[in-house]
């Protein structure tokens, strides 16, 4: 029996804007679909995406209907466009989060802009402005003010301001557009009405400073059009005020739909930020870690490490579930908060560590008195050497009993390694030796407990015999090298147990919701780069391919494909997966140079 067709809006076919401050999801029938408000953590404002009936939304009807547009975004910058056409009349919406460039800052207040253009035409649209803050619990009365429209019976202050008036926004009349007509929602203040030339220049500001963010990005030469795509989403996932970096930008897309795997990814996790800071110093940008390490250094001068973070460096993130929401395409439960930030993950110290090394090594880069880094440096090595052989619960977060895992011993090494490296640049060649005579032991042993010789693959616990594909990412930290026999015969175990048609699996035994049904889409990068390194470049091409077609339109990438379907699935977009992008891009196109001998600018 075939699973039935889901309804349209319940696709992940949405865009997503932002401006460092405020994230949403727009969707092609022109409803905002997903809004928190003022963090990204914050209790949604509109949350259509998790319940179509009480979430909330904002959208535009033509005569009473709803119609579905063509959306792309504005070159090279996170402004949507979305094209409409019905009955003869063609318009234009752009939906966007000021982002004005200041000299070398920028000005990211907590508003959102929905700029309306006709285009042929004169057609008439009505506004449903259905606000439901609290995740759907309220539903505040619309209030007129003199400057547009104000919401009562909420605490959240949020107003809109529009060239509208404002009855034809609180009672859904119709208007005409028959000129360019504009709305935006503030939050924190009693939005003041603007004259439409001042709306124009703020999106010309923003489209203009968007683009010179993009000039910075070093292209790979292979899928430029994507790698600039995920590094505009992975930005929009940095918050400007703290230098966190959240997973996602939403909560309780499910893993696989109808099971209740179910998480808020709307958090820093250490580990996904380490590997979006080093995905765009790859390409180039920098300042993302700059902010990043002060958030790692803030946090950790307030306690032990945690896996992960409230974008203000809360601790405390209780995980509860809102039974008053359907949830994506009727899965439940619809969770928020995250029980994670209570588990041991042992990986942590030496994500910390790498992601120093890369910054206060960087010759690029410039830290006022960086000497004050290095006891951050001895003290992840301290932990990390404590944490040698213990067990925890692994990258994947399993919720049962803790096992001795590999990445994260892996990771433990990484820290010991890579700190010797620090140690060696800060001149403390005590250390620096100490260290990596600890390291260089603990590989030896640790490559030995970990392959299995008569399965011919690492496994993913020490002992164990599941294959795990956190495990193809070995040789990037520098354990083991990818023509090592060993590390060839996990690719080859791997190719038969993990590779899924158009995707990989995290790994294929039951896990504490039984087994699992979607491909986890990082995994197919991971296993395209390690494919390339070594020696299958074509192979590696065409996983690359294949899992990049399940993009949606505008080229964003969830966390799964489900693999009857081939749909998106799981929280949108994913940060950690358009990490994987760029960083298989970025291999990929280096060995394409090589292969072809185009080692200059002119070849």
């Amino acid at each position: 029996m075939s699973k039935p067709e889901p309804a349209a809006n319940m696709r992940l076919e949405h865009g997503i804007i932002g401006n460092g401050n405020l994230l949403a999801l727009v969707h092609p029938e022109s409803s905002i679909d997903w809004l928190c408000m003022p963090r990204f953590d914050s209790p949604s404002v509109f949350a259509r995406l998790l319940d179509e009936e009480r979430g909330g939304t904002w959208r535009f009807l033509v005569d009473g209907q709803v119609v579905r547009g063509k959306m792309r975004y504005v070159r090279n910058t996170n402004v949507l466009q979305t094209v409409f056409e019905h009955d003869g009349c063609q318009w234009e919406l752009f939906d966007f989060c000021p982002r004005i460039p200041q000299g070398l800052h920028v000005r990211a207040p907590l508003r959102l802009m929905r700029y309306l253009r006709p285009i042929k035409g004169q057609p008439r649209l009505t506004v449903q402005f259905d606000p439901r803050p609290g995740y759907g619990r309220e539903k505040p009365k619309l209030i007129p003010t003199v400057t547009g429209v104000a919401l009562a019976g909420t605490d959240e202050p949020i107003s809109v301001f529009s060239n509208v008036p404002a009855p034809f926004i609180i009672n859904g009349h119709p208007f005409r557009l028959d000129r360019p007509r504009y709305f935006g929602m503030d939050y924190g203040r009693l939005a003041a009405r603007q004259h439409l030339d001042q709306v124009a220049h703020e999106f010309d500001l923003t489209i203009a400073g968007w683009r010179q963010w993009t000039q910075a990005i070093t292209l790979p030469g292979f899928a430029d059009d994507l790698v600039i795509r995920s590094a505009l989403c992975l930005k929009l996932h940095a918050y400007e005020e703290t230098g966190a970096i959240i997973a996602a930008s939403t909560t309780s897309i499910p893993e696989a739909v109808g099971e209740p795997r179910t998480w808020d990814y709307r958090y820093c996790w250490l580990r996904d930020s380490v590997f979006t800071v080093e995905a765009l110093r790859r390409i180039g940008h920098f300042q993302e870690g700059r902010n990043f390490i002060q958030f790692v250094r803030d946090v950790a001068e307030s306690g032990p490490l945690q896996p992960l973070y409230g974008v203000g460096g809360e601790r405390d993130l209780p995980e509860m579930e809102l039974e008053h929401l359907a949830g994506f395409r009727g899965t439940r439960p619809v969770r928020v908060g995250n029980q994670a930030a209570e588990q041991n993950q042992t990986d942590m110290m030496g994500e910390v560590i790498l992601c120093l090394r890369t910054l206060l090594t960087d010759k690029r880069m410039k830290f006022p008195q960086v000497e004050l880094w290095f006891p951050l440096v001895e003290r992840m090595v301290k932990e990390a050497r404590a944490a040698s052989g213990k067990p925890d619960v692994g990258i994947w977060e399993y919720r049962s009993g803790p096992r001795v895992h590999l990445f994260s011993q892996a990771m433990c090494w990484a820290a010991i390694h890579h700190g010797a490296c620090l140690a060696h640049h800060f001149k403390r060649e005590d250390l620096a030796q100490k260290w990596q005579e600890e390291a260089d032991e603990m590989a030896r042993q640790l490559l030995d407990d970990a392959y299995h010789s008569d399965l011919g693959m690492f496994t993913e616990t020490l002992g164990g015999q599941d294959a795990d594909a956190s495990v193809l990412l070995l040789p990037a930290l520098g354990l083991i090298h990818h023509q090592d026999p060993r590390f060839q015969n996990t690719l080859k175990r791997y190719r038969e147990v993990l590779v899924r048609g158009d995707g990989v699996m995290r790994y294929v035994h039951n896990d504490d919701f039984g087994e699992p049904r979607s491909a986890f889409t990082i995994c197919a990068f991971w296993w395209a780069e390690a494919l390339a390194h070594a020696g299958y470049l074509e192979e590696a091409i065409d996983m690359f391919n294949r899992v990049t077609a399940h993009a949606n339109d505008l080229g964003l990438l969830s966390e799964d494909v489900d693999l009857e379907s081939g749909e998106l699935i799981g929280n949108f977009p994913q940060a950690y997966t358009h990490v994987g992008l760029i960083n298989a891009a970025t291999t990929i196109g280096t060995f394409l140079r090589i292969r072809d001998g185009r080692f200059h600018a002119w070849t």
